[in-house]
């Protein structure tokens, strides 16, 4: 088993003793009469509560997570930038331009001189490698949070990328296979962060709010909003390199506090109030199993269940659609719309925070109709995934024809990546809807098919433009997005359910065949 740093256990022991709820002891004498969750909502309305917590630390775990994924993909733009005395070097070696070459560039501030002569094959090959690491512990991730429990997975997780991060410079000035092999490990690293978090929702959220927990996971996006700009920021004002040990840093702060403020179950948490343990116990009631021997998964009945199979291919063609347009727009920014560094930051995060915006709208909608029975979970599920997943490959069809203008290309790319955001109110929580206690495991095996189109988009963006960034081969990359959006979107409307599926609890099983580890205590009022 894998300790935690000397670092975090430091941190740990001085938050361990800290109340998870701020408030004073007097506020929790209440009557026994009043509902839990009644109760838990007048306890916590103006105080940070243990559930409160998790969201806050999920929020900027995933904007972390995916600063130390979309950092490389504006700093290459950076690192392989065309001087005009810098010498060919076929294999990939870095080469050092010189002071008169940067104060042409208007660089001469930099810290860092150091370029690569990477060409497009070898750039793709760069961002592609870490879907090669990614793909290979979806399904891990998501099976053994079920396991071990989220809080090691999710953490380490974060904790070795950034250590990673850290040395990506390094890597790079070492050659080009270097920089490969350490972004195949962060790939591999950070594949267990969303199966991970599927299991928490199980254990944590209410099932009126686990919409707008899963958009939390969105704030992926608006980690990439922000990296973009920042990075293209640091680049004008330092190096690309500073890229790296910004975010990097910023990952390991992330890990202190949660692996001191989050534990994998209500259960099992030292600072958790009575109130609030016996309000999410009881919401979730006998749909999840917290049970001292991990449940054996049905992969029989979840790998020909269609339902599953509808979540899995919505979900590899909107991410499909997803990778193209984070990993492939800053390039497409610079070769096609003539856009410079600082504005391509800019210009390129703009979809990452209309995503978000729309993750959060759309997750507040869908737990208002759910808790007031407005529409059946089925149809909520369906409704956000034909907006979130089907329009955009419209717009694609648009981007074919008018994405040669620089005002109308960004436009429909922020409209498309806004959209998108609305897949937390449908797919992507689906798991939880029919199978909480495999949650992990199916969002790991849909995560795993999708991880093969970050691959796969890197490999024919590179093939169709390597040597050849025109327009009329980025038109054949937007006809392939419209029609994998479109047809993804499809089968889930047609296939996909909210049903509670029967193989979820196996025969036998029980809330009461559980082991707690902390017994609930009684308030003062109750005592």
């Amino acid at each position: 088993m894998i300790h935690t740093c000397e670092c975090t256990r430091v941190f740990h022991s001085s938050v361990a003793n800290l109340p998870c709820q701020l408030h004073h002891t007097d506020s929790m004498t209440s009557s026994t009469s009043t509902p839990p969750e009644r109760e838990a909502n007048k306890k916590h309305k103006e105080f940070v509560s243990c559930r409160q917590t998790l969201h806050f630390l999920v929020f900027f775990g995933f904007m972390a997570n995916y600063m130390l994924r979309v950092n490389l993909s504006l700093t290459i733009v950076e690192m392989v930038g065309h001087h005009p005395q810098r010498n060919s070097n076929l294999s990939g070696l870095a080469n050092e331009t010189n002071d008169d070459t940067l104060t042409s560039n208007n660089t001469s501030n930099k810290l860092s001189t150091q370029q690569f002569d990477w060409n497009e094959y070898e750039q793709n090959y760069v961002i592609g490698s870490f879907y090669w690491g990614y793909i290979l512990t979806e399904l891990l991730g998501g099976r053994l949070s079920e396991v071990i429990g989220a809080r090691k997975v999710f953490g380490y997780s974060m904790l070795f990328s950034s250590f990673i991060t850290l040395l990506t410079p390094l890597s790079a000035k070492i050659h080009l296979a270097a920089i490969v092999v350490l972004r195949f490990l962060l790939g591999f690293l950070l594949g267990v962060s969303w199966p991970a978090m599927h299991p928490m929702a199980a254990h944590w959220i209410p099932p009126n709010e686990r919409s707008k927990f899963i958009a939390n996971m969105m704030a992926s996006s608006l980690g990439a909003a922000i990296t973009l700009p920042v990075c293209g920021f640091i680049i004008d004002t330092i190096d690309w390199e500073a890229v790296f040990y910004v975010t990097g840093l910023l990952g390991l702060v992330w890990s202190a506090f949660w692996f001191g403020l989050v534990y994998d179950t209500p259960a099992v948490h030292p600072r958790i109030s009575p109130a609030e343990r016996q309000y999410i116990e009881e919401s979730i009631g006998q749909t999840t199993v917290s049970s001292e021997k991990a449940l054996k998964v049905p992969w029989f009945q979840m790998l020909t269940s269609r339902h599953v199979w509808a979540i899995i291919l919505v979900h590899g063609a909107s991410v499909y659609g997803f990778f193209t347009i984070t990993n492939q727009l800053p390039t497409y920014m610079k070769n096609i719309l003539n856009v410079n560094i600082k504005e391509n930051g800019l210009l390129s995060s703009l979809p990452f925070l209309g995503k978000y915006t729309m993750a959060m709208t759309t997750s507040t909608i869908a737990d208002f109709l759910r808790k007031k029975n407005k529409l059946s979970v089925t149809a909520i599920r369906k409704l956000f995934t034909g907006l979130a997943v089907f329009l955009p490959g419209v717009l694609m069809i648009v981007q074919v024809y008018l994405g040669q203008d620089r005002t109308a290309a960004v436009t429909i790319f922020t409209l498309s990546l806004t959209l998108n955001g609305a897949v937390t109110a449908g797919y992507l929580g689906n798991g939880l809807d029919i199978a909480p206690n495999f949650s992990g495991t199916i969002f790991g095996l849909a995560n795993t098919m999708s991880s093969f189109g970050g691959s796969l988009s890197s490999f024919i963006v590179g093939t169709l433009t390597n040597h050849n960034q025109t327009y009329g081969q980025w038109q054949i990359v937007f006809w392939m997005l419209a029609g994998t959006y479109m047809v993804g979107a499809l089968i889930f409307v047609l296939f996909g359910t909210g049903e509670l599926q029967p193989w979820n609890s196996p025969d036998g099983m029980t809330k009461q065949d559980s082991k707690e580890v902390i017994p609930l205590k009684k308030s003062k009022s109750e005592s």
